[in-house]
């Protein structure tokens, strides 16, 4: 919180980010600035959530409702973002970022909680098929990295295959996301399923995605990001906490739970986890679906011959008829695009007319 700017916090009214902003303002001789995303469609709205933490600590909280409208900024966000980049968060995460700037310089996330306290809910899952299991650690290991390589692979192998076309197809067969997790998990010396899981997402999915995201999508409106949570004496000493007491019963970060217990309102303590999520499914099957159809069947798509066109033909009717929810392949094919437009396809200072 050292700053000679004016400094707020993203607030969610999950467990992380209401955290931080308990603590921040119980170090602050005066109302911090708080700022929230929302959506119309309930499943994805966080928004009372973050107004009980808001109400709770007295901020000046601001709050905006991001809509299908908003996706018109993806073309500048793939510049922004520098490579393709499929997590639909970076959206929120853009316009979060952009109503932070207009009142503050700086801005405190809860980022981290996740990977420490074991917050994620694919841990319980994969730890549902360790607990059938045997003890020997051989044994669980193989199974327990197959099973979460799947969780955590925006694509398994067979399907790239399937989609993807000629020589993409063959470079795709060279791929083996169980074999890289071997590697990662020989380095670590983790002792049990959960530090394994937690070493993986360590080193792999938050720096790739989640600082990645929150980097660039703060720098876009020049706004500075600082996360608390990842402060290496806090994670060396949460690294020592027993797993037993971070997983229980089928939940995460109880330990940070059980320590926040008397700083935070109990809903937000025992509510289900949401994520950063976006409403995609019913995006594409609406405001979004003639985009996505204009954008991923267009002729100079099809010229690049990287994915079959039947099978994102049959993506788009399979999401459009409700048979299926494809909106995630649908949104990584689109972002590709959108970036190959941008860089792929860039004349002689377009990057210069980009920035």
């Amino acid at each position: 919180m050292v700053s000679d700017v004016p400094i707020g916090a993203f607030l969610s009214g999950g467990v992380d980010s209401s955290t931080v902003v308990a603590f921040m303002a119980e170090a602050s001789p005066t109302p911090i600035r708080t700022f929230s995303i929302g959506f119309d469609e309930a499943d994805f709205d966080e928004l009372r959530f973050a107004r009980q933490v808001a109400a709770r600590y007295g901020t000046d909280h601001y709050e905006l409702v991001v809509k299908p409208a908003a996706l018109d900024v993806l073309p500048k966000l793939a510049w922004h973002l520098d490579e393709p980049f499929a997590d639909a968060s970076a959206i929120p995460t853009y316009y979060v970022s952009k109503i932070t700037r207009e009142h503050v310089t700086v801005a405190l996330s809860g980022d981290g909680g996740d990977e420490s306290f074991a917050g994620y809910r694919r841990y319980t899952q994969a730890l549902a098929l360790a607990a059938r299991m045997d003890h020997n650690p051989a044994r669980l290991a193989r199974p327990l990295l197959r099973r979460y390589a799947r969780l955590i692979t925006h694509e398994r192998l067979e399907t790239l295959r399937r989609a993807l076309s000629g020589e993409w197809a063959e470079a795709a067969s060279l791929v083996s996301a169980p074999g890289s997790l071997t590697q990662l998990v020989a380095s670590g010396g983790a002792l049990d399923a959960v530090s394994t899981l937690q070493h993986i997402d360590i080193h792999t999915y938050l720096p790739d995605d989640i600082l990645t995201k929150v980097d660039r999508m703060s720098m876009a409106v020049s706004l500075e990001s600082r996360v608390p949570l990842l402060d290496h004496r806090l994670m060396e000493f949460v690294a020592t906490i027993p797993s037993s007491l971070k997983h229980r019963e089928g939940t995460g970060k109880y330990i940070l739970k059980r320590a926040m217990s008397t700083r935070l309102p109990a809903e937000i303590l025992t509510r289900r986890k949401m994520g950063f999520g976006v409403p995609l499914g019913a995006w594409f099957r609406k405001e979004l679906r003639d985009m996505a159809h204009d954008v991923l069947l267009a002729p100079r798509t099809r010229q690049r011959g990287i994915f079959k066109p039947s099978w994102v033909e049959w993506l788009l009717r399979t999401h459009a008829a409700g048979r299926r929810d494809c909106s995630a392949r649908l949104w990584a094919l689109l972002c590709l695009e959108l970036w190959m437009r941008r860089w792929a396809d860039k004349s002689p200072g377009a990057e210069t007319r980009a920035a």
